[in-house]
């Protein structure tokens, strides 16, 4: 991969993943090496970390960015190994622009001996600025907005009290230290919202420009540093100034905000984050960025488009190093204690799947800590949730002498998935408020379906009218089935793409649309229970790998793993032809086989499902034949690798619709009794549909919940040696009894 050359800081042009060719099953092979190159202890680990929401002066508010702020300082803390008191945060008010840069200058710049680690952190707005010097064609230089910016309507001066590309620079390049990473969660491209996303950017451009005391400060720099006006140019022109740039998004993208179920982040962070989490080593700058890349698209715009991050590197002697400059030996992780008072502990959930956490409220989930010898020493028995903050109840489930103290590692032992699990759809807000208020009566009246206002929780489709405006962009997008204008329907989160098919006549009251929706959102619904409540890839204590091929050749399009259970034998896979963050795209008519290796020493029971771009599900295996005989048809073997189709009679070939298509794996230690009678059912009324899809929503919606059943039976069954007992109203999923992967494809012409 190329470092980032010849732009100015901050401006991010191109792609830096298309040519990487990097796949999963090379995460965990680099971090032995790093960590005897890094072995030594005694570098001093320093960080300063920004984030604002609480803008004034007519400037848009935020509201995740202090919480990427408390991210990011568990992450250095209980991952890297930081210190706190050597951690420095300013949120909201205190990040003022002199106080982002005299706090760098003191706690960064003046303490940072050669060797050392420094990271700087920055969650907020980003703007653009005009650039005297026009490293750019377009004469522009990115900046960073503090707290006390302005933005004053009607001021012809355009001036702002904004930090600029170049000066971080300087303030880079003046660190002793070369193992420098900056982690940059703001965009310069776009508008203040967008759909149910509030965008970390203000108006720039050409009308507006520094400060006199910003070109100020940075000749003080320039003379402090002993760099001419012309050095310091050719320097900024090269490369950024050491280091590492982890940037959140491309020039010309957006950078979000997610808003989950009680609380919001930024999409990067978060995905950077929570992937640091489950990782048992630390892994190579460029190999972390890939795999975060695709996470963030996924999170921020829940069809993994539109936020591409952008990384830059300029080390010397090394320009593939590890990410934050230093190693980590402790075992991967879903928690982490923070506080204990006896029995009663708080826990921050910092490595759970984000589209996981309505599993994980109150009494109806399980953490384990397991000792250095992989022992399972005590549980804790989740009470309460807020955030990703957590309370819960500490018991010993093993003899001997054992205290639990702050900093342990926690890994998940039991999710609990309620059985009233809602889909929330957004309401537009250019409805008027009479079109708004009808849209929200009639979902209401859905069983299950959730009305909810804009940008104030998560939702997962927003119900809107096709306007000029969203058809131009979808347009721009290349978006498939592009419906009339004025027409209704449900769109991404993000407003950057629709649900194929899902939009009526112009002319179309919204209670109609609602109506005419009805069996789509229940198809939604399924496909959100299992998807999103039953994936644990990471979490899984199983040995499964999967891979997805063309049919009757020797080429892997894709493969997956569970992490804790992963195959580090294997070499890595590269496609041909991938989306910007690596989604393999296969055209219509292309036919494909899965395999899928069970490595535990027990017989698994394995489903494979489809969800497309459209929300419907789509059972691949078992096939119809097989629901017919016994279960036993469906069992993997020990050791066995099994082909899906297992003969040249049956194929598997990708069909429309276009867009995001994702395989859903479930390996299972117990038969999936509930399921395969509902399977049967289908079986029998002779259904021959493509793909063995539902002809019904609710035959969709009922196979879904089959499954959740299942895995609750094998859970009560198994959990008494825990003390873990799910209330009623809670199906669990227990990680020693279930792996569920997912391979992604983009479907194209």
């Amino acid at each position: 991969m190329s470092q980032i050359k010849r732009r100015q800081f901050l401006q991010f042009a191109g792609s830096a993943l298309a040519t990487m060719g990097i796949s999963q099953l090379d995460i965990m092979q680099q971090g032995d090496k790093y960590g005897k190159v890094l072995a030594q202890t005694s570098q001093r680990k320093l960080a300063l970390l920004v984030g604002i929401n609480n803008y004034q002066n007519g400037i848009p508010q935020l509201s995740g960015c202090t919480y990427d702020v408390q991210l990011q300082k568990h992450l250095l803390i209980h991952r890297f190994g930081f210190k706190a008191e050597d951690i420095v945060t300013l949120t909201d008010a205190q990040a003022t622009r002199q106080n982002i840069l005299t706090k760098f200058e003191k706690h960064l710049i003046n303490q940072a001996q050669p060797g050392d680690i420094v990271v700087f952190h920055f969650s907020g707005h980003g703007s653009q600025v005009v650039d005297p010097d026009k490293d750019e064609e377009d004469g522009l230089n990115s900046t960073l907005v503090p707290i006390d910016s302005r933005i004053i309507p009607g001021d012809r001066s355009g001036i702002v009290q904004d930090i600029m590309g170049h000066t971080l620079f300087l303030l880079m390049y003046a660190l002793k230290t070369d193992n420098v990473t900056m982690v940059l969660d703001c965009c310069h491209s776009g508008g203040a919202k967008r759909g149910n996303f509030l965008l970390r950017t203000l108006p720039g451009g050409t009308d507006y420009r520094a400060m006199d005391a910003e070109f100020a400060y940075q000749r003080q720099w320039l003379k402090r540093l002993n760099l001419s006006e012309k050095e310091y140019i050719n320097l900024r022109r090269q490369n950024i100034a050491k280091g590492v740039v982890l940037a959140s998004a491309k020039r010309d993208q957006y950078a979000v905000d997610a808003t989950f179920s009680d609380f919001a982040a930024g999409a990067f962070t978060y995905a950077l984050t929570q992937y640091l989490w489950q990782k048992p080593a630390n892994q190579s700058v460029k190999k972390v960025f890939a795999d975060v890349s695709r996470s963030t698209a996924n999170l921020a715009y829940q069809n993994y488009a539109m936020q591409y991050p952008e990384l830059g590197i300029n080390v010397k002697e090394n320009s593939n190093p590890p990410l934050y400059f230093t190693p980590f030996t402790t075992a991967y992780a879903d928690a982490v204690v923070t506080q204990t008072k006896g029995n009663e502990v708080e826990l921050w959930l910092g490595g759970l799947d984000p589209q996981s956490l309505e599993a994980f409220n109150q009494d109806n989930a399980a953490f384990n800590f397991v000792d250095s010898n992989g022992r399972e020493r005590g549980l804790i028995n989740l009470k309460s949730r807020q955030g990703l903050v957590a309370k819960g109840k500490f018991s010993i489930i093993t003899k001997g002498v054992f205290q639990l103290q702050p900093g342990m590692l926690l890994q998940e032992r039991v999710r609990g998935i309620p059985t009233d699990i809602t889909l929330k759809i957004g309401v537009d807000d250019l409805f008027d408020s009479k079109t708004a208020a009808q849209a929200t009566q009639a979902l209401k009246a859905l069983n299950r379906i959730t009305p909810v206002p804009l940008r104030q929780q998560e939702v997962h489709y927003i119900l809107g009218r096709m306007t000029q405006e969203r058809y131009q962009e979808l347009q721009q997008f290349k978006s498939p089935y592009l419906p009339a204008i004025g027409s209704l329907g449900l769109f991404f989160p993000s407003l950057d793409q629709i649900i194929p098919k899902s939009f009526g006549n112009a002319n179309e009251t919204v209670t109609a649309a609602v109506e005419r929706l009805k069996s789509k959102l229940k198809s939604l619904l399924a496909a959100r229970i299992v998807k999103n409540m039953v994936g644990n890839t990471n979490s899984s204590h199983l040995k499964v790998n999967a891979s997805m091929k063309i049919a009757n050749s020797q080429q892997v399009i894709s493969e997956t793993f569970t992490v804790r259970g992963r195959d580090n034998t294997k070499q890595p896979v590269t496609t041909t032809d991938t989306t910007d963050n690596g989604i393999p795209r296969l055209p219509v008519d292309t036919q494909i086989a899965f395999q899928v290796e069970n490595l535990e020493s027990v017989p698994l029971y394995l489903s494979i499902l489809v969800i497309d771009s459209e929300g419907e599900m789509a059972v691949i295996f078992p096939d119809n034949q097989l629901v017919t005989n016994s279960a036993e048809t469906v069992l993997i073997e020990p050791g066995e690798k099994r082909n899906i189709p297992e003969n040249d009679e049956m194929t598997l070939t990708i069909s429309e619709p276009f867009g995001i298509t994702e395989a859903l794996i479930i390996a299972s230690t117990s038969p999936l009794k509930e399921s395969l009678q509902a399977l049967q059912r289908i079986a029998k009324r002779g259904d021959t549909t493509k793909r063995s899809a539902f002809a019904a929503t609710d035959e969709f919606l009922d196979v879904a919940d089959k499954i959740l059943q299942d895995l609750d039976t094998a859970t009560r069954s198994g959990t008494s040696n825990i003390a873990q007992q799910l209330p009623p109203g809670v199906r669990g999923v227990d990680v020693k009894k279930l792996a569920a992967m997912s391979i992604t494809l983009e479907v194209v012409r």
